[in-house]
């Protein structure tokens, strides 16, 4: 991310073609949440589509009025003790001009606000696949609303907000490795270790039940993180953010063959869902780093990244933690991935002329590197623990296990995805059973 300082030095004038830019980058990112819910919601059972669809479309409306009231100001306001910013200027984004630039960057603050805005939205639905089949939809809701508040406010401070502690100590994040996927996918192991297992984990068969609905959501993805990463330099005046999106194809394409070589070694087959899966861990390690590595330290840290998150996804069949859709394996370790491996392959002719362990740089970016994840980690893993147990001890989290069975769909939103009366020979109750009863987990139990 660029730079976040609150007063410009000298006079800048604004850029329409950097305001333009920023603004279609916002909409990429907006895309990416649909995107989300479809790559999720192709991934879950028949019976709970449309609440894995629901709970990436409800953080749109949340955590957009948040943003507003108090959200941005706590981000990217005036810092306090290296921890949270505040500016009550900003509160409500009631005193801003329209043409009032943001700090020493050439586009509108409106403009720089409205792009970190779909960042926010985006990081708690990402933690919204690790709970599928069986979160009551009015307490992930209420989640979602305590979450952004008391997580990603805070940590979007420390990463990228001037004065935060990260921030100041120099440790990189591009655009969200650790602000947002270790950020949800240490959210996601919290919350997990709370709720508890699926009825049936390990043993029903829970295969995902569109995977051109997965493939349709990975593709989205994929096209919506061009503006996620070229869009946080905040412009393109010195050719980094064309680096960045160069990268981004990069690491996104060689995760995708890695991870897809792995599964061929360990399975023995290609499947759709792991080209998808390789994809979204490239996309997700190039995220902090693409603008620190060179186009071949891209395909390093996309090759890392597709085998270690393939390996990952395994692990919660040998430890026992219900992560439906992968979370932790993908976005956790794919952030800490990407992020640690900055320490290793920056080149020192990107963003800045930081250089890695293998351009001569030594381990001190590496341990800079270190500090952020595990601090953002530990965080955000307790602290959103925390919150999943008061909830779950208040209004429970789960819904009751007659509920889970029958369909989350039904229990929660009176609906179903697909309408099989009208199929021939069949109803939606003749059907459903035969979904229930398809072949496992096309990504293999490591047992």
């Amino acid at each position: 991310m660029a730079p976040a300082i609150m007063m410009a030095a000298d006079k800048v004038e604004l850029s329409p073609a950097n305001t333009g830019f920023m603004l279609i980058c916002s909409a990429l990112v907006m895309l990416m949440t649909p995107g989300l819910a479809f790559f999720y919601g192709g991934m879950v059972r028949v019976k709970s589509t449309l609440n894995m669809l629901m709970m990436s479309f409800i953080s749109l409306g949340i955590v957009t009025i948040l943003w507003v009231l108090y959200g941005f100001s706590m981000a990217f306001g005036t810092d306090s003790g290296h921890v949270i910013g505040w500016n009550s200027d900003w509160v409500g984004l009631s005193n801003i001009g329209l043409t009032e630039l943001w700090g020493t960057s050439n586009i509108p603050i409106f403009v720089f606000l409205v792009f970190q805005l779909m960042f926010a939205i985006i990081t708690p639905a990402l933690i919204s696949g690790a709970l599928a089949d069986r979160v009551k939809f009015t307490a992930w809701a209420l989640f979602v609303a305590l979450w952004a508040t008391v997580v990603y406010f805070p940590v979007a401070h420390w990463v990228w907000g001037e004065g935060g502690w990260a921030f100041d100590l120099g440790v990189i994040d591009f655009a969200g490795g650790t602000a947002v996927h270790i950020n949800a996918g240490a959210a996601a192991l919290g919350v997990i270790l709370v709720i508890g297992k699926r009825v049936g984990f390990k043993k029903d068969p829970m295969r995902p039940h569109s995977l051109p609905l997965v493939m349709l959501g990975s593709g989205l993805l994929w096209f919506g993180w061009f503006g996620f990463n070229a869009g946080s330099w905040l412009g393109n005046d010195d050719g980094v953010g064309a680096l960045m999106f160069v990268n981004t194809q990069i690491a996104t394409a060689a995760a995708m063959l890695a991870w897809l070589a792995y599964e061929k070694i360990r399975h023995g087959t290609f499947t759709t869902l792991g080209a998808a899966s390789g994809a979204v861990a490239g996309l997700v390690a190039i995220t902090p780093s693409g603008g620190a590595v060179s186009p071949l330290g891209a395909i390093a840290v996309g090759v890392i990244a597709g085998v270690l998150c393939a390996m990952a996804v395994g692990l919660k069949y040998k430890f026992g933690y219900d992560d439906s859709l992968d979370v932790v394996g993908v976005h956790l370790v794919g952030g800490v991935v990407g992020s640690l491996l900055i320490g290793f392959f920056a080149s020192g002719k990107g963003q800045s002329d930081v250089e890695g362990l293998f351009y001569g740089g030594g381990m001190t970016q590496f341990w800079k590197q270190c500090a952020g994840v595990f601090a953002v980690l530990a965080y955000s893993l307790v602290v959103s623990a925390i919150l999943a147990f008061i909830l779950d001890k208040t209004i429970g989290m789960r819904v009751s296990e007659d509920e889970e069975v029958a369909g989350i769909d039904q229990a929660e939103h009176a609906e179903t995805a697909y309408d099989f009366s009208g199929a021939g020979g069949g109803t939606a109750r003749s059907v459903a059973p035969a979904a229930a009863a398809a072949p496992a987990d096309s990504k293999k139990v490591d047992a």
